[in-house]
């Protein structure tokens, strides 16, 4: 069967660039305005990969994504770290001086309004989404308008880069994870990552002694995040992340953290993605 990769966002999009990084430029695409769509269209069959934004270094975790994952037992199968980058795009044969308006998403607005106080006479335009807006002004023929998106978008839809990221803050960067509704086979070699999620009872010190044993399995945790637990107030599950060498020390991780946690679920196992 060939593989249907949902992401969210219009082709042209971050989300586009890691499908296509992962899976390879002959890919078919499934455009979501939001991850919950991108699950739903999971869950129906209609997709049969997902690519979600889990973290970035600026903003933080997406905590919901972490919900959204857990909540619909989808399985992590990979992940990819991408630099973000930010290039102002219009049709060819304009300049910075004839661009009346900038189009796209408000975070990445918000990202690059250093840059465009140098042009007091472009108004800043709020829309759904960055590659969505390149392709509109594309199709559309719109001069005097930008966009503010990726690369791949000015690539796919034949808009000029006017300028080079143009955001204020130079090291953006997020990591995006790689989700089927079915568990892979994963040959073990390959495996050096994994992504957990457990809850842990009350007592004094238990976290701690749960971090002890991370450490004693020779574990490298590069992720803990704590989430509320709905139907039970001032109780947390905790997703965590860690990276090892040999499968056989994660091997003894799951089973003792088996008999110390209350509750305990695999959310993946993959290939680490940091180069």
């Amino acid at each position: 069967m060939n593989k249907i990769i949902a992401i969210q966002g219009a082709e042209g999009s971050n989300h586009h660039k890691v499908a296509r990084d992962f899976y390879g430029d002959n890919i078919q695409l499934k455009e979501c305005m939001s991850f919950d769509a991108l699950v739903a269209h999971l869950l129906d069959g209609s997709a049969t990969d997902g690519v979600m934004a889990i973290e970035n270094t600026i903003a933080g975790s997406i905590i919901p994504n972490y919900a959204l994952i857990d909540s619909n037992n989808l399985h992590i199968v990979g992940e990819e770290y991408l630099n973000i980058h930010h290039h102002l795009m219009a049709l060819p044969g304009q300049t910075i001086k004839s661009i009346k308006e900038v189009w796209s998403h408000p975070m990445a607005l918000l990202q690059c309004k250093e840059f465009f106080k140098k042009y007091p006479h472009i108004k800043l335009v709020e829309d759904v989404d960055t590659a969505e807006v390149a392709k509109r002004i594309s199709k559309e023929n719109i001069k005097g308008v930008a966009a503010i998106a990726p690369k791949i978008a000015a690539e796919i839809f034949g808009l000029e880069v006017l300028e080079d990221d143009i955001q204020t803050i130079k090291d953006n960067s997020t990591r995006f994870v790689i989700v089927q509704t079915q568990k892979p086979t994963i040959a073990p070699d390959i495996i050096n990552k994994a992504s957990l999620k457990f809850q842990l009872n009350h007592k004094r010190g238990s976290l701690a002694a749960l971090l002890n044993v991370l450490s004693d399995c020779k574990m490298n945790l590069t992720k803990i995040q704590s989430l509320p637990v709905i139907e039970t107030p001032w109780k947390y599950s905790f997703f965590v992340d860690v990276t090892f060498d040999q499968i056989t020390d994660y091997q003894k991780l799951v089973k003792i953290i088996e008999i110390m946690a209350e509750e305990f679920k695999i959310l993946g196992t993959y290939k680490n993605g940091r180069k």
